[in-house]
């Protein structure tokens, strides 16, 4: 499958799960941010994207589990270097520049775009 094959599925994913317009959701777009996701929304897009692609995704690998109520890895509102490198190892599919040049925590959400979940999905049926 293609990259833009698995974008089209995961945009149709989204709309139902998020319901949005399909314009709305574009490689660009954030999940919480311009799609409007909720935390109880994710639960959703996880099992819409296992039926779809008939993956297996754990809890955590595609949305962090835990990362930002841990005081070693945020303090003061920031992602700390270990933090930021406890998120890279974990979540390898999202582009990091953003955070890494201003850490703070509110930057962490803007980095689950529409392209980091079609990266995740690419990966996963590499992998299988």
């Amino acid at each position: 499958m293609i990259r833009d094959e698995i974008f089209e599925k995961i945009r149709e994913v989204l709309v139902d799960a998020l319901a949005v317009d399909d314009d709305e959701v574009t490689p660009d777009a954030t999940l919480t941010g311009t799609l409007g996701a909720e935390s109880i929304d994710f639960l959703d897009i996880v099992f819409k994207l296992e039926q779809t692609f008939n993956i297996k995704i754990e809890q955590g690998e595609l949305f962090p589990d835990n990362v930002m109520q841990d005081p070693e890895f945020v303090q003061d509102g920031k992602v700390t270097s270990r933090g930021i490198d406890e998120l890279r190892q974990r979540l390898p599919h999202l582009d990091f520049s953003k955070i890494e040049s201003d850490p703070s925590v509110t930057n962490v959400g803007e980095m689950f775009t529409v392209d980091a979940v079609v990266s995740f999905v690419e990966r996963k049926l590499a992998a299988s």
